[in-house]
């Protein structure tokens, strides 16, 4: 559909991480503390661990860091004990969210999250209100600035295990396994292609278009969980156009 692009949203959520990258830097050592405790310090045999540790990598995060937080995980240091939490709800316009949390204190992360809800024209809902919008999924993105043979790149992605490559204004975005990411980036690295970014996604199944007014509403609700240091990852069927992205981008 001419100017809704998912590129839109891909490039604003990016530019929010971009300028927190120092809080994001905890968040993924948190995730990689937690895999490594729930299956081991042995990237090879846990695939969640695989993940996180691409993660770390593509935010530029030292080793020697993160091997501390492998072992604080695995039990080998002395660390603090997460805990996953997941959380949903509705904000403005009625768009359904979804909110990842690690904490080590589910009483602080529960009234911090329902707070920031009630503060910011939304509501939590009961667990399964809007969990069966979403599917987990990979994704790995490419800039359309970059160099590539396109075509070449996406025969690459479905060779190394990828399930679809599309062809986006803004660049390519390859689909795949949650947990294969890690195979599917470095059978095309093997190849001569530098992704810009990856991520484990919620996909929802339908998006909601709101206008300008609600969005920046929803955005700042969702800027305000980001923000929290408990939470990991807030899911949204929130569909920005590429209109109401521009204006986003310039307050």
């Amino acid at each position: 559909m001419a100017g809704h692009s998912k590129w839109a949203n891909i490039k604003h959520r990016k530019g929010r991480q971009d300028a927190k990258r120092a809080k994001f830097w905890t968040k993924v050592l948190r995730e990689v503390q937690v895999a490594a405790k729930l299956g081991g310090p042995d990237a090879e045999s846990n695939p969640r661990l695989r993940v996180s540790l691409v993660d770390a990598r593509n935010h530029n995060i030292p080793k020697d860091t993160i091997k501390r937080a492998i072992e604080k995980g695995a039990g080998m240091l002395e660390g603090q004990d997460f805990v996953e939490l997941v959380y949903e709800g509705y904000g403005p316009g009625g768009i359904a969210m979804m909110v990842e949390c690690l904490s080590d204190n589910r009483n602080r992360t529960a009234a911090n999250v329902r707070s920031i809800f009630a503060k910011s024209g939304g509501n939590l809902g009961a667990e399964g209100s809007v969990a069966y919008l979403f599917t987990k999924q990979g994704k790995i993105w490419f800039d359309a600035g970059d160099t590539i043979d396109l075509d070449s790149l996406m025969m690459g992605a479905l060779e190394a295990g990828a399930e679809d490559a599309e062809e986006e204004e803004g660049g390519l975005e390859i689909t795949c396994g949650a947990y294969d990411i890690p195979s599917v980036q470095e059978g095309l690295e093997s190849e001569g292609f530098a992704p810009s970014r990856s991520e484990v996604v919620q996909v929802p199944a339908t998006t909601i278009i709101v206008d300008i007014d609600t969005a920046r509403k929803a955005m700042k609700l969702i800027d305000k969980l980001e923000d929290d240091d408990d939470v990991q990852r807030v899911s949204s069927n929130l569909e920005l156009t590429d209109e109401v992205a521009l204006a986003l981008s310039e307050l």
